[in-house]
């Protein structure tokens, strides 16, 4: 099943667009935001968690969502928890 389209950052120029989807068979958000700046990619690694390692792993990312999308984002998740109670 392809993923779902639920909206785009509204204040969207020609070169910028933070968008989210919705995966409904894997279950999981897909957002595509701005790549951070060294300084916040590197606050984000240093962050610790106990009982999980420091760092970002090879195959994760951070990404900026602007807040503006908080209602596009709870559109997201509410999506996904409708196909969760389907299954």
């Amino acid at each position: 099943m392809p993923i779902r389209f639920i909206g785009i950052d509204p204040n969207t120029g020609d070169h910028e667009s933070p968008t989210v989807w919705v995966d409904e068979e894997e279950q999981e958000l897909v957002l595509q935001g701005w790549k951070p700046g060294p300084e916040l990619e590197a606050e984000c690694a240093a962050f610790r968690v106990p009982g999980h390692a420091a760092g970002i792993p090879e195959h994760e990312a951070v990404v900026r969502i602007p807040a503006r999308m908080v209602s596009v984002i709870r559109e997201a998740c509410d999506a996904l928890e409708r196909t969760e109670r389907l299954r």
